[in-house]
């Protein structure tokens, strides 16, 4: 415990560090921009005339009254001291979000929850932007959850409520949350110190606040255009759909109200089943929705929403923190494909995580009686190793059951994501490529296996067979490792994660392979006389050529993912195919690949070495760490199927005989008992999204009780 608390405390710290020297490195006119523009020495604050004549300033004449003053004091400080002060502000979110996690919580949770909270606030997109622009919109949030959460007179909370929605008006939705809930006095006050805010920049700035208020109806339409993908708001998706006018004013209406009184019902509910924070969070993505303006820094509510738990299986409890914290950190190209008819879910991917919290996602209440105590996960005991040492993560065991589906194709998409981007971020000049690419040469003249070039030749003149080569090179490269994936989750879903691990291992290690060996490929070396049968083209002197070119790097050779990744398929569906035709046509698929990235000219010989290699690493690595793979039946794919064959607890465990022929493989499976004084699950929970796990459970449940059966 101690360990791990020590670890996340210095991720936060490295985290900030990082965000201060980001900020702080950049030269006085690239960084703070936003508040450059308020206070700077062309600033709009020091515009005699309004402060939105230039459209550089879209804060509400409020926020222009109380930085009037600072304008001197600003500009002196303007890197050091309002970065820091940001920082500060984030430390203190993370630690009252820490806090006023809904119990029951755990001591483990409660000591690992503000380093956690910290950490990904530092990780998200609003908290990232707010210090590169220098935005205030971090202020109004602190200022709601110390009222709503920490302070406890009602006159004090009032007034910091209310001065957050001075500087924010969507938070004046607040109100009717503390009003509903039994703080009224709150309301009333946070009410009042709204109205007085407001009326004394009125009084300071007349044609200021009649532009804010009337002419732009809060703000809608300054600091940018309103149908720009960065304004995440309910009125800005419908601009960019193509609507507009008084239609669409109608239907923003429309929705915005069903939102605020779906959701604030929601959020009420919440508060009074004793889950204050998600109730906070909840109306803070309310007031996202149905703002006519909301920019990326003023979406940290969503964030806040990780705290509510959803789903009674403890195996589908991480699928909503994992998905808001996606949506937080990740941008939407990372999210889903780049496919014309998934850009309006990729271009309001943080609208659609705050409409889920504000109406949608159905969070346990604290009632529930899963909600401490989700229905546990049954694993299966690997047989022992051969080994002492192996596994070296006892805790990586493998569940009966299927994985959250939705979960896995996120975590699919989002690794290939980031294995793509870092592939094409191992680049490496043209000379160190080919330099690499005759040292290839040269060890398999040395060794006899330089063939490339004949086979390049041979095919290159069968017109037929170059298009075979073409279709095959760029079409079952990424389907056929998926579909095995596909079936064996469906069929087989305890191999599914044993396979899955050696995949992303295998492809984890080639990446190491991009980086240290930037090796250009036979139809990339010049004066060789390889032709490219895939791309068609022979311009060598321009290298970046190709069809490919956009979405991969083109040294990333050494090792050849196109021969590893058929060699892995090939091995998978070899050890689990039930006929032997699949066996055969699982070796036949690796070998056809071979000769296509060799006759292509797209790979050597010893590339497809290096692909085997690190194919046979990543099963070896899985065996180290998680032990040997379980001998399971074809069909323990389900928790019911588990529970069949599970032993009474308790009660005698029997298993056949050696010798017997025939006899079914004794299949060890954990049946979780909860712990009977500890409520909520004893591992790591910060968010407290109750997806943690009972002892070394790695899906969550409780105390793991062994039995043996015969299956």
């Amino acid at each position: 415990m101690g360990a791990a608390r020590a670890a996340l405390w210095l991720l936060a710290a490295v985290l900030a560090v990082r965000q201060l020297a980001v900020v702080l490195r950049r030269p006085e006119g690239e960084r703070l921009i936003d508040l450059d523009a308020w206070v700077g020495p062309q600033g709009v604050l020091h515009v005699a005339g309004s402060l939105y004549e230039n459209d550089r300033f879209n804060g509400t004449p409020f926020a222009g009254l109380v930085l009037k003053p600072l304008t001197r004091t600003a500009e002196q400080s303007l890197g050091v001291v309002w970065t820091f002060a940001t920082l500060l502000l984030v430390v203190g979110i993370g630690l009252v979000v820490a806090r006023a996690l809904p119990g029951p919580v755990s001591r483990l949770t409660s000591l690992l929850a503000a380093p956690l909270a910290i950490s990904l606030l530092m990780l998200s997109l609003p908290v990232r932007n707010s210090f590169y622009l220098g935005q205030t919109s971090i202020i109004p949030v602190l200022l709601v959850l110390l009222g709503a959460l920490a302070v406890r007179g009602e006159r004090g909370a009032g007034v910091l409520i209310g001065i957050a929605a001075a500087l924010q008006p969507t938070v004046l939705l607040f109100t009717p949350l503390l009003w509903f809930t039994g703080r009224r006095r709150a309301a009333i006050t946070a009410g009042a110190t709204f109205a007085a805010a407001t009326a004394v920049a009125w009084a300071a700035m007349a044609g200021d606040s009649w532009t804010y208020w009337i002419e732009h109806a809060a703000g809608a339409g300054l600091g940018g255009a309103s149908d720009a993908v960065a304004n995440q708001s309910l009125h800005g998706a419908l601009l960019r759909l193509g609507l507009e006018g008084p239609l669409e004013i109608a239907l923003y209406l429309a929705l915005a109200a069903a939102v605020a009184w779906f959701g604030l019902r929601r959020a009420v509910r919440y508060a009074r089943d004793g889950q204050l924070l998600l109730a906070v969070a909840v109306t803070g993505c309310v007031a996202a929705v149905v703002s006519p303006t909301t920019w990326q820094h003023q979406l940290l509510w969503v964030l806040l929403a990780v705290v509510g738990r959803v789903g009674k299986k403890a195996a589908d409890r991480m699928l909503w923190p994992v998905l808001v914290v996606f949506a937080l950190t990740l941008p939407g190209k990372m999210l889903l494909p780049n496919m014309e008819f998934l850009y309006p879910l990729r271009d309001n991917t943080v609208l659609i995580a705050a409409l889920a919290a504000a109406v949608a996602m159905p969070f346990l209440s604290r009632t529930d009686p899963h909600f401490a105590r989700p229905l546990p996960t049954e694993y299966a005991t690997p047989p022992a190793s051969r080994w002492r040492w192996v596994p070296l993560l006892p805790f990586w065991r493998r569940a009966l059951s299927r994985p959250n589906l939705l979960l896995e194709l996120v975590a699919i998409r989002v690794g290939y994501a980031i294995y793509s981007k870092i592939r094409l971020a191992a680049t490496a000049s043209t000379a160190t490529a080919e330099e690499h690419g005759r040292q290839i040469v040269a060890i398999e003249q040395a060794i006899g296996i330089d063939i490339e070039h004949g086979i390049n030749m041979a095919a290159a003149k069968v017109e037929w067979l170059t298009d075979f080569l073409s279709f095959y090179y760029t079409s079952f490269h990424f389907p056929v490792p998926l579909a095995v994936l596909a079936v064996l989750y469906i069929r087989r879903p305890t191999d599914y994660r044993w396979a899955r691990a050696s995949l992303a291992f295998a492809t984890l290690l080639a990446l190491v392979g991009f980086w240290l060996y930037p090796l250009a490929p036979p139809r990339l070396m010049p004066g060789m006389g390889f032709i490219d049968t895939v791309h068609r083209t022979e311009d060598l002197s321009n290298p970046e050529f190709g069809a490919m070119t956009a979405v991969t790097n083109q040294y990333a050779a050494m090792p050849s993912l196109h021969f590893g990744w058929s060699l892995w398929c090939g091995v998978v569906i070899v050890m689990l195919a039930p006929k032997l035709w699949m066996k055969a046509l699982g070796l036949l698929h690796p070998l056809i690949t071979l000769y296509v990235i060799v006759a292509s000219a797209n790979h050597w010989i010893l590339d497809a070495l290096g692909g085997a290699i690190v194919v046979a690493a990543g099963f070896g690595l899985t065996y180290v760490l998680s032990g040997r793979r379980s001998a399971l039946p074809e069909k323990a794919g389900s928790a019911a199927d588990a529970a069949e064959a599970a032993p009474v607890p308790g009660g005698p465990a029997t298993a056949p005989a050696d010798g017997i022929a025939g006899a079914a493989p004794v299949v060890e499976t954990k049946v979780s008992v909860p712990a009977a004084r500890t409520p909520v699950d004893g591992s790591p929970d910060p968010a407290g999204t109750g997806a943690g796990t009972g002892g070394r459970d790695s899906d969550g449940g409780g105390t793991a009780v062994t039995g043996k059966s015969a299956t």
